[in-house]
């Protein structure tokens, strides 16, 4: 229920010639709650009014929109014409403040020095034509720094011709500054726009400056030369996914992430290594890329989905410097061997995110997996073993050690063969967990209207289902958890959902 507070912001919003009148008249305290009502109803005017006014040094976007406060699953698509109002406002202010310095006037009214966009949901969900994604919103800021760059050296270049100081130089005061902190995510096509805008834009008057950055489909030397362009202070996280970059590109491309000290989080998924592959220079390979990662000393998040690392996850991880928080080694065709190794190191009990997705639990890795549950049962939130061949018995096999893990909040089991009763068995014996919240079920093999696809790829094609039978399963489910008082924890197919989690939002 909204405030009488936000009601009256959201009536002011929607009148603009009279709300932009009385700005000149209201206090500063009102402006969030005002940026907000503006926000969420798309008065796109009144944003751009309301930012070049800005009486704070500082406009966060999930501070006044409430988007850390609140459940990931439940957050707004950010609006693409709201977004770019902001934008365009902070452009309008600095190019307005570029004109003061070269005709010498003062006249400021915004105090705005740091915009912060980090933390915009990207996902595709029904978001439509109207939603903002991550790439659309990182090439707007590219543009918008490029724009501002270029109205910097002409008002440059006419400020030297009319003023120069007592030794000759020119004497041009200096343009306000306006960091713009955000998550960026970059591709082939968007490659060149946003180079330009971090290399030019690096000393002018609108500064990107990364949090979260992902890039995809480049080459190694596009993505050293971004992450050479990067300000390293204050990114948290690198993603480079889809990028092929294979084991002698991570050599390549890894020693550049020394410069980022604050380097949380790194995900290196698709990148087409094979240490199965008898290479030339494989072994050497892999102790380069074991040496780069332990010179990341703040690192908690490694991802390496879909590299084949048989046998050589020691190898690998041997020389970080602190423990691993979440590990993500989705399809990477592990040996029991290297879960055994990964359950006695100290990985395991820091461990808050495990996703162990398309290994064969059926056979010789089930114990070890069991074992590995033992060792992280103290610590794990977030556990992922999606499309890994667990039958009925085998996951009641592993329900003791699963219900160990007394603080699990997410658990992952899409594209298993279960059964309607083997659900039920989950259900009932996973109630005990005070945290779990979402568990992301495959359907069941009951549901199938044909005989279901095998493994690997079986089990995910929703068309194969039965949509009257799956209806009533998951009827059932839900009065099983209101029964058990446990109504508040989601039990889903949808993967949706799952993807909005996140290990910075554990």
């Amino acid at each position: 229920m909204h405030s009488l507070v936000f009601l009256c912001a959201r009536r002011l919003v929607s009148h603009r010639p009279g709300a932009r009148r009385a700005l000149d008249l209201l206090p500063a305290e009102l402006y969030p709650v005002l940026f907000r009502a503006a926000f969420l109803d798309g008065r796109t005017l009144a944003l751009r009014d309301l930012v070049g006014t800005w009486p704070f040094p500082v406009l966060s976007f999930q501070r006044l929109l409430g988007h850390c406060h609140r459940h990931p699953l439940q957050r707004e698509k950010p609006s693409k014409l709201c977004v770019q109002a902001v934008i365009l406002a902070v452009v309008a202010h600095l190019r307005r403040a570029l004109e003061e310095s070269c005709h010498g006037t003062r006249w400021r009214r915004c105090r705005l020095r740091v915009l912060d966009m980090t933390g915009l949901q990207d996902d595709d969900t029904d978001r439509g034509p109207e939603g903002m994604t991550l790439w659309s919103g990182t090439v707007a800021l590219a543009k918008a720094c490029l724009e501002v760059s270029k109205h910097h050296s002409e008002c440059l270049k006419r400020g030297s011709k009319r003023r120069k100081g007592p030794s000759g130089a020119s004497a041009a005061p200096q343009p306000i500054v306006v960091e713009v902190r955000a998550d960026l995510f970059v591709n082939g096509t968007s490659f060149g726009v946003l180079r330009d805008a971090l290399q030019t834009g690096a000393a002018g008057p609108l500064r990107l400056k990364c949090r979260d950055f992902q890039a995809e489909e480049l080459s190694v030397a596009g993505t050293v030369s971004l992450l050479e362009s990067l300000e390293p202070a204050g990114v948290r996280r690198v993603d480079l996914r889809f990028n092929n970059l294979g084991l002698a590109g991570l050599c390549v491309v890894l020693p550049h992430l020394a410069r980022f000290t604050d380097l949380l989080s790194l995900k290196l998924p698709y990148s087409n290594v094979d240490v199965r592959r008898l290479a030339a220079g494989m072994d050497s390979g892999l102790r380069c890329l074991a040496a780069q990662l332990g010179k990341l000393p703040c690192l908690k998040e490694l991802n390496f989905g879909s590299s084949r690392l048989s046998g050589k996850l020691r190898q690998l991880l041997g020389d970080l410097q602190a423990p691993l928080e979440s590990l993500e080694l989705a399809f990477c065709y592990l040996l029991p061997g290297d879960l055994a190794f990964l359950s006695q190191s100290f990985h395991a009990p820091a461990l808050r995110k495990l996703d162990l997705s398309g290994h064969d639990f059926s056979e010789n890795l089930f114990q070890p997996l069991q074992h590995l549950l033992e060792e992280t049962s103290a610590s794990l939130l977030h556990l992922d073993l999606m499309e890994c061949r667990l039958t009925d018995a085998r996951l009641e096999a592993l329900l003791p050690a699963l219900c160990r893990c007394s603080r699990l909040r997410c658990l992952g089991l899409f594209g298993n063969p279960l059964s309607t009763p083997g659900l039920k068995t989950l259900l009932w014996k996973t109630v005990v967990l005070p945290d779990l919240r979402l568990v992301v079920y495959p359907y069941p093999v009951d549901c199938y209207s044909q005989e279901p696809p095998r493994p690997p790829s079986g089990w995910l094609f929703e068309d194969a289902v039965d949509k009257e039978r799956f209806a009533a399963v998951n009827a059932e489910l839900c009065r099983m958890l209101a029964s058990s008082g446990r109504a508040d924890t989601v039990w889903t197919s949808s993967l949706c959902r799952h993807g909005a989690l996140d290990y910075f939002t554990l």
